[in-house]
């Protein structure tokens, strides 16, 4: 911590009728927020990544308001029991350092609302810019009448997907039961029963004989070394969801060696590997991997057609 948040009153040690008592507008709050995260060094990178907008999220998500809400709201007067809630989320997320989501019980992922909880990852991927666009870079005239949305979760990517893409039908595979419930929630909150379908499998076992057009994955893709370095709120994210062996690779190698056997003759294989980046490309130095650009950031993201597949399957199966 900082000097100067030395010198300052630990504001979360006030008395709680203190609080309610002087901070008496939604504007009131935010600023106060604002200030006790930064006095307390939270880490920001689910969801948000400023403290200002970790106030703004935590605030509206007490109060049950959009994140769009119309500005003239600021001034309104807050009653003591949303004041208390309000007071009740903050100390939460500085003593537990768990992530807002998980307090709130939703994130956000391509402009979509989404349960989560402690048993899937919390949304963050640049694949939502992929979805939005409806994967145009690949299907420009149509969409991919059959997706594959690999390890799951939240099912945040598939679900997106078949939003953005009414003539596409998505499988969710996921290997944790619970990560599986919480998919199955999402399907029926997003109303896509008819078109999405959540099913246990450890990587490609649950959708043997299947062939898809597209299959977007967002892996467990990190290393040992970079998990052990994480900050604290990314204690509180599943393990299996994260780590993926001493580079990181564990997972991407059997999706390399397997996923042309799911994929049609012109299908396409899309996969996050974040910061293992650079032990795919050691790993595979001769594989034309795309690596590709996102307007908001975010890097990490190969794609690869299953021609490519075919062509290196003796690369990825001696790796």
């Amino acid at each position: 911590m900082s000097d100067s948040a030395r010198s300052t009153p630990d504001i979360l040690e006030l008395p709680d009728a203190t609080l309610t008592g002087e901070l008496i507008t939604l504007r009131d709050w935010l600023r106060w927020c604002q200030s006790t995260f930064l006095a307390h060094r939270l880490h920001f990178g689910h969801g948000t990544d400023s403290a200002w907008d970790e106030a703004v999220a935590l605030v509206l998500g007490a109060l049950g308001l959009p994140r769009d809400v119309d500005p003239v709201v600021l001034d309104a007067r807050l009653l003591s029991v949303e004041r208390q809630r309000i007071i009740e989320l903050t100390r939460e997320r500085i003593n537990t350092r768990r992530p807002l989501p998980y307090l709130l019980g939703e994130a956000f992922f391509a402009g979509i609302p989404f349960d989560v909880d402690d048993s899937v990852l919390i949304p963050r991927s640049p694949l939502a810019e992929l979805v939005e666009t409806g994967f145009a870079q690949w299907f420009p005239e149509r969409d991919p009448a059959h997706v594959l949305d690999l390890c799951a979760g939240s099912g945040c990517i598939g679900i997106a997907a078949a939003l953005m893409m009414p003539s596409s039908e998505v499988l969710l595979g996921e290997v944790s039961p619970e990560a599986l419930k919480v998919a199955k929630r999402n399907i029926a909150r997003h109303e896509v029963g008819a078109r999405v379908r959540a099913v246990h499998s450890d990587l490609f076992e649950g959708v043997s004989g299947q062939r898809f057009d597209l299959i977007v994955s967002n892996p467990p893709y990190v290393d040992r070394r970079d998990l052990a370095g994480m900050p604290a709120e990314f204690q509180h994210e599943p393990t299996l969801a994260l780590e993926a062996g001493e580079d990181g690779l564990a997972i991407v190698r059997r999706i390399l060696r397997e996923a042309r056997s799911c994929l049609t003759d012109d299908g396409v294989l899309i996969v996050e590997v974040g910061n293992s980046e650079r032990h795919v490309i050691e790993a595979w130095p001769e594989v034309p991997f795309v690596w590709l650009e996102f307007e908001r950031g975010g890097h990490g993201v190969f794609a690869l057609t299953a021609a490519d597949l075919q062509a290196f399957a003796e690369h990825f199966a001696a790796a």
